[in-house]
């Protein structure tokens, strides 16, 4: 109220000297609002009273006293903090400072920290001599007594014992109950144990049957004796299939009927052939251009590197009836299988190119970008053996081949008609 009435005074001298200027203003309207807010944390705590004229804006705030522990704390709103500090001596200031967090992110750690060390630094630290220094003393230090000695079997202490479950939570959980239809339930409980092992197989219950029970339902087999629901699954003996016979062809004479241009040499298989040097893979690449009646290459594990890649890709390029190429795990990198992919272009006859599982796993963005863009310059190309990471190659390679053997496809109908 005295703030108020200190407002009135103040507005009513104004109002005396704009009549000394205005003799026509006589009467000066004011609009007084007052607001009041009230912030909650856990009591109330502050009330704001805000009065606004036309000429000024004051705000008056009433604080309830602040208690701690129920003692009012008004009476140390006076005192002047930094006098009492100057009164501490350097050892109660370092006490203080202890207890006192300063809650400030741009100190150092170690201003922040509650311990400190008064011990002298012992030199640079040694790992070794320190891991010994804690398990010598941890040898040494002697172990705490027991209060109770330990007997085997019997429970020291206290026993935690679970409180008994409510009656109502036990009565809900009797009564869920799944209501799958009369046909439904009628059907379930008169199904034998096999129908029933055979319905988990088809949804997938894998948990509910070992393996046998599983593969056997799959398989339409029947259920074997003595393997219910209780039945404990023997381990089947391994089936042993005969290993294949190691490559037989002759690589001289392979070579030599690749120069002779032998008609009869369509299909020259090298696959899982280790010792085939390099002057023999040289002499076969270079006969290859010459050669006018071979279809199929296969050079499959055969340790093919980087320098006779790059052979058999000069090869490719004067190549006039190979169709189909296999080069799959072997030491191609990955620049030469692209160098290999830009020779297809020039063989307008290879339909099949396969170079997988070489010695880098990956081959990278940059490469399968060039791989695609070599690819879909490529006409005469229907399948290609090569793991392309990317989506984006992978689409447009799929796309590409589908497109070429449509359109071949489309023209060996022409040709038909």
């Amino acid at each position: 109220m005295a703030d108020t009435a200190n407002d009135k005074n103040k507005s009513n001298s104004n109002n005396d000297e704009n009549e000394e200027n205005d003799n026509d203003n006589d009467v000066i309207e004011e609009e007084e609002s007052t607001t009041t807010t009230t912030s909650k944390k856990t009591s109330q705590w502050r009330k704001t009273r805000t009065t606004k004229t036309s000429s000024t804006t004051k705000t008056t705030t009433l604080t309830t006293p602040a208690k701690l522990y129920g003692k009012d704390l008004s009476e140390y709103d006076d005192v002047d903090v930094e006098s009492l500090l100057a009164q501490l001596s350097p050892e109660e200031i370092t006490i203080l400072a202890k207890e006192v967090d300063p809650d400030d992110n741009f100190l150092p750690p170690d201003q922040r920290c509650g311990y400190e060390c008064t011990k002298e630094a012992t030199g640079p630290l040694n790992r070794k001599q320190l891991i010994e220094h804690i398990n010598k003393q941890a040898i040494e230090t002697p172990d705490q007594p027991e209060f109770e000695p330990y007997v085997q079997g019997k429970v020291r202490g206290k026993k935690w014992v679970p409180p008994p479950r409510d009656a109502r939570e036990i009565e809900a959980e009797e009564q869920i109950a799944i209501d799958m239809g009369e046909e439904y339930e009628h059907a379930l409980n008169d199904a034998t144990q096999e129908e029933i092992i055979d319905l988990a197989a088809i949804l997938g219950f894998h948990s509910m049957m070992n393996q046998d029970q599983y593969h056997a339902s799959l398989l339409n087999k029947g259920q074997p004796v003595g393997l219910g629901w209780d039945g404990i699954t023997k381990s089947t003996q391994q089936k042993l299939f005969p290993s294949d016979p190691p490559n037989s062809t002759d690589v001289e004479e392979s070579i030599k009927r690749v120069k002779d241009d032998d008609n009869k040499l369509i299909d020259l298989n090298l696959n899982n052939i280790k010792n085939i040097s390099d002057e023999k893979l040289e002499q076969l690449f270079a006969a290859l251009p010459q050669n006018e009646h071979l279809e199929v290459l296969s050079l499959t594990n055969v340790g093919l590197t980087d320098k006779t890649a790059l052979l058999l890709a000069e090869a490719i390029e004067k190549s006039k009836t190979l169709r189909v190429l296999n080069v799959e795990t072997n030491f191609i990198s990955p620049p030469v299988i692209v160098r290999l992919v830009q020779a297809l272009l020039k063989c307008h006859t290879i339909e099949e190119f396969r170079a997988s599982n070489q010695r880098s796993a990956v081959l990278g963005n940059k490469i399968e970008m060039e791989i695609t863009n070599l690819v879909e310059k490529n006409s005469s190309l229907l399948r290609l053996g090569l793991h392309l990471e990317f989506n984006d190659a992978r689409h447009r390679v799929a796309a590409h081949l589908q497109r070429n053997i449509d359109r071949i496809r489309v023209k060996r109908l022409n040709q038909r008609k």
